[in-house]
């Protein structure tokens, strides 16, 4: 264990680093919040469902310019903040302005949601995902140069089974099925199942706030009262909903994938390079260049 610690060691950021990073990431949830919110404000007489996938390209632009952002001041934004921050938002969003249309049973329901989010994101980056540390020792008896040799080999050693190094956290885990760069941890056989639950909480919160948003959004329209709300309030309800939804799409996709996963004994990295070993090993590299990039920014 001791050679483990000293990885992990080498992976933590100073407390100076780890603020910017916070910093640099709300910065960039902010700026692609309210990027999003000007769609409904530029196009307000199109439908909500025209606005989606040019909702769509505009968050995706803020994603790529965020990354350019980083080279100008020299630190970058932390996956996993990013997404705290975008819950933190959607829910000051829902209270500061939706909540006073929605009964007090949804009420209770969504910041029951969020409020399980949160714990489930704080439970997941600090887990164990089933990290596997043997020492020299063993590498010796095994007759393996390394661990990485040792997995290649893992059918002459059954205790090796399902082992994976992971190039972003520079560990091996028991039961690797991919690095989750949203949520800052390897996806392994210790937290496999609070991934699932947190990937179905992500889905079902999301669809909570898309319910109440939109009927915020129906209130205003049927009341005639759309033209005294405040613009920024309503155009920002409308870029979370069209947020949310997005959200919801590429994350129910995911989802079944597990799901089926889970059914049939697939694990995503396994599938990946059996199947697509060219765009496997691209993916592996990309994850290198992330590593070597957040550990120097």
């Amino acid at each position: 264990m001791s050679r483990l610690a000293s990885e992990l060691q080498r992976l933590q950021r100073s407390p100076w680093e780890v603020l910017w990073s916070a910093l640099v990431s709300c910065g960039l949830v902010l700026f692609s919040q309210l990027a999003v919110a000007i769609v409904p404000r530029l196009l307000p007489s199109i439908s909500l469902l025209a606005m989606l996938p040019v909702a769509g390209l505009v968050f995706l632009a803020t994603i790529v310019v965020g990354r350019f952002w980083r080279r100008f001041i020299g630190v970058a934004a932390s996956a996993p903040l990013f997404v705290l921050f975008n819950v933190l938002f959607l829910w000051g969003v829902y209270v500061f302005v939706i909540r006073r249309d929605t009964s007090s049973l949804l009420d209770m329901l969504i910041n029951a949601e969020c409020a399980l989010l949160l714990w489930g994101l704080y439970r997941i980056l600090s887990g164990d995902p089933g990290i596997v540390a043997y020492e020299t020792s063993f590498l010796e008896e095994a007759g393996c140069k390394d661990f990485v040799d040792a997995i290649c080999s893992s059918e002459k050693h059954p205790s090796l089974s399902r082992v994976r190094h992971c190039n972003c956290c520079k560990v091996n885990v028991r039961g690797y099925d991919h690095h989750c760069p949203a949520f800052g941890n390897c996806v392994g056989q210790k937290n496999h199942r609070l991934f699932m639950a947190l990937l179905t909480g992500f889905v079902v919160a999301e669809s909570t706030y898309t319910m109440c948003s939109t009927k915020y959004i129906s209130r205003c329209i049927n009341s005639g009262t759309i033209r005294t709300e405040n613009p920024l309030s309503l155009n920002m309800v409308i870029g979370t909903m069209l947020f949310s939804v997005l959200q919801v799409l590429w994350q129910v996709v995911f989802l079944i994938w597990h799901v089926y996963g889970i059914c049939f004994n697939i694990k995503t990295d396994e599938w990946v390079m059996s199947n697509f070993p060219c765009f496997g090993l691209f993916l592996h590299q990309l994850q290198v260049a992330f590593s070597f990039a957040v550990s120097y920014s």
